[in-house]
């Protein structure tokens, strides 16, 4: 199944979730990430951090969603509230679309914040990815859509 994760930014929640899906999915997930407006570089803590969880981190980078217009995902998840109010390139119009609003783990200021936000942030997108990758990629897109929303639900930020 591919999934694309969006956040405005593209370079924190997206990016954790893109790099937790094609590496603890078994294979049944190819997922990337982009964003409506991306900032050009991966947030710092990030990269540290899903070292931290012993994932890798070559290869991420912050994009624009227009670089995916050839990518057809089954599903689009938008991770940041703003995103999920952006309306999405009309090319993703046949994927199913949902919401999974997590807070930005890199708004805290404090270290120790920061590392619960983090660490936080990681463990919901690793249960919700556990449970989204057991999912068939046959479903039709209603039934998609209840899974993902009820995965959310089942998994709260």
């Amino acid at each position: 199944m591919r999934i694309l994760f969006i956040c405005t930014h593209n370079r924190c929640r997206s990016i954790l979730a893109e790099a937790i899906a094609n590496q603890r999915s078994g294979g049944r997930l190819l997922a990337a990430s982009a964003g409506s407006a991306p900032q050009g570089e991966v947030h710092p803590l990030s990269l540290a951090f899903l070292a931290q969880h012993g994932l890798t981190t070559t290869g991420l980078s912050s994009q624009s969603w227009h670089e995916f217009e050839d990518f057809k995902p089954h599903a689009i998840l938008t991770l940041c509230d703003s995103a999920a109010k952006e309306s999405c390139p009309v090319w993703f119009g046949e994927s199913t679309q949902v919401h999974w609003g997590i807070p930005d783990p890199s708004k805290q200021i404090e270290p120790a914040a920061q590392k619960n936000a983090f660490n936080h942030t990681i463990d919901v997108l690793a249960r919700r990815i556990q449970a989204l990758s057991a999912f068939d990629v046959a479903e039709n897109s209603a039934a998609l859509k209840q899974r993902l929303l009820a995965i959310a639900a089942q998994h709260p930020a």
